[in-house]
């Protein structure tokens, strides 16, 4: 490849998503990733056992089918998914359990007393969720084109994100189900921010499901390496950029990194009121980790969780809410909130016939170095008695660890950053043009820019398109689609 015409650091899916942008624009591209395998947050590999993949970060993707951008990628006509019929569930003590199918209907009807109470704060999202996709796919300026779909959003936000939230249930379940959910924010509950992720999440399990791919993350990863290099960009693996001056000769580059690393990587270059802005930017509390390999299914007490894509296990709203604050207060709880997938109930591929891989975090304070399998694996066994009997290996990672492999994860944040309610707003600054940096030609394009954390290619595009605007003078947005 000639010298490229825009570089990208960094070949997570943000990055990725950048990278694709670009080249489809007619640019030469070039992606430098520190990693030996390219996808960041959507990897997948042989963690415990030969034979078991596990997904590194990611697993279930709800917003890789409502991300404008993977709609544009036509990702569903690339990479195969399995659509549960139960998007997530919820179990509780007594061998009860509340489940979010893709059927509203079903969801509201085996909800009870609080069905009605359940759809009357989710339906309407659900029925906008393409729409809500947009906005809270976009920083918060200019104001959002769909203002009554961003309105009901707002009062909904409002209505669970306070101390309100306990007005509207009357029973455990639905309010349980929407704090799983919710507690995805790796923030105190409840709060603007994990209500907003919550009823976002919530709402796309009814409108589209929460897919998980055929063959791992890693296959989103490799849908989009693909194409970028079906358009002429090229990926160098293994090699760690250490100043912006070793990419002096590039018109635009693209960071997929934290405001952290910018300020490391830009050195006395950056703007005084930009790096206070970049320096007061706040990285959220951290995860640890556990993969599973199996020799059976997770025995859940209640049976229609063994076809829900995702499990979120931590009792009733207000043990989840206890743990989560705890977390926010530094501490590590007793009894966490754990969030678990068993993709090989839809999946068998990835683990030997007959075995099965389970994939599961908890929340803990910044940079923690404690191990908390033991902890996660007695929250299971709460709920799912005899899950112990079932592990054949375990591959643990701590907060500290999960930094060193993805230093985009600060202290063990996989969200790249605080998921406030404030910070989304000013993510890392507020502006139209977040990802556009006062340094000619660099661009931030993580999920430290908006619109904050997921897998959903948003900050990479959206940088992108601004990069081709400024830099290059191209207007109109390329077209992603498969030819």
């Amino acid at each position: 490849m000639t010298e490229p015409d825009a570089v990208v650091v960094g070949a997570g899916p943000n990055g990725l998503a950048a990278a694709v942008t670009l080249a489809r624009a007619g640019l030469r591209v070039l992606v430098v990733e520190r990693n030996a395998q390219p996808g960041g947050g959507a990897r997948t590999m042989e963690l415990t056992l030969p034979g078991f993949r596990h997904d590194v970060c990611s697993a279930v993707h709800p917003l890789a089918l409502a991300s404008e951008f993977f709609r544009g990628f036509e990702l569903e006509r690339r990479v195969g998914f399995a659509i549960p019929e139960a998007s997530f569930g919820h179990p509780l003590d007594g061998g009860r359990a509340a489940v979010a199918y893709r059927s509203l209907r079903r969801t509201v009807d085996e909800l009870g007393g609080d069905g009605r109470a359940y759809e009357r704060l989710i339906g309407p999202l659900a029925r906008r969720a393409d729409a809500m996709a947009e906005f809270t796919g976009a920083p918060l300026l200019p104001a959002p084109r769909h203002p009554l779909a961003f309105a009901r959003f707002g009062l909904a936000s409002l209505d669970q994100g306070t101390p309100l939230w306990r007005r509207r249930f009357r029973d455990d379940a639905a309010p349980a189900l929407l704090t799983g959910a919710m507690a995805h924010a790796i923030q105190r509950l409840p709060s603007l921010g994990t209500a907003g992720a919550g009823l976002s999440l919530a709402a796309y399990a009814h409108a589209r499901g929460w897919p998980i791919p055929i063959g791992g993350s890693q296959a989103i990863t490799d849908a989009l390496v693909a194409d970028l290099r079906a358009h002429g960009g090229s990926i160098e693996t293994g090699l760690e950029i250490e100043s912006l001056a070793e990419l002096a000769g590039a018109r635009a580059v693209l960071l997929d990194v934290t405001p952290r690393a910018l300020l490391r990587l830009a050195g006395d270059g950056v703007p005084p009121g930009y790096r206070r802005a970049l320096s007061r930017f706040r990285y959220g509390n951290g995860v640890a980790k556990a993969d599973f390999a199996l020799s059976s299914p997770a025995p859940w007490a209640d049976e229609r969780l063994r076809q829900a894509g995702t499990v979120h296990v931590g009792g009733t709203r207000a043990e989840i809410a206890r743990a989560e604050n705890d977390v926010a207060l530094g501490r590590h709880p007793d009894s966490p909130f754990v969030l678990v997938s068993q993709p090989t109930v839809f999946d068998p591929s990835r683990a030997p016939a007959g075995a099965h891989t389970l994939w599961a975090y908890t929340h803990v304070p910044a940079g923690s170095r404690l191990d908390r399998t033991e902890h996660i694996v007695r929250q299971i066994e709460r709920f799912a008695p005899g899950f112990r009997d079932t592990i054949l290996a375990v591959a643990a990672m701590d907060a500290a660890t999960v930094e060193t492999h993805n230093p985009n994860y600060v202290g063990g944040d996989i969200g790249a950053g605080e998921a406030s309610f404030a910070q989304l707003a000013r993510r890392p600054v507020l502006s139209g043009q977040p990802w556009r940096t006062p340094l000619p030609g660099v661009y931030l394009c993580s999920a430290s820019v908006a619109p904050g954390p997921g897998v959903h290619g948003m900050a990479g595009w959206r940088a992108a398109l601004s990069a081709l605007r400024h830099e290059f003078g191209v207007p109109e947005a390329p077209s992603l689609a498969l030819a």
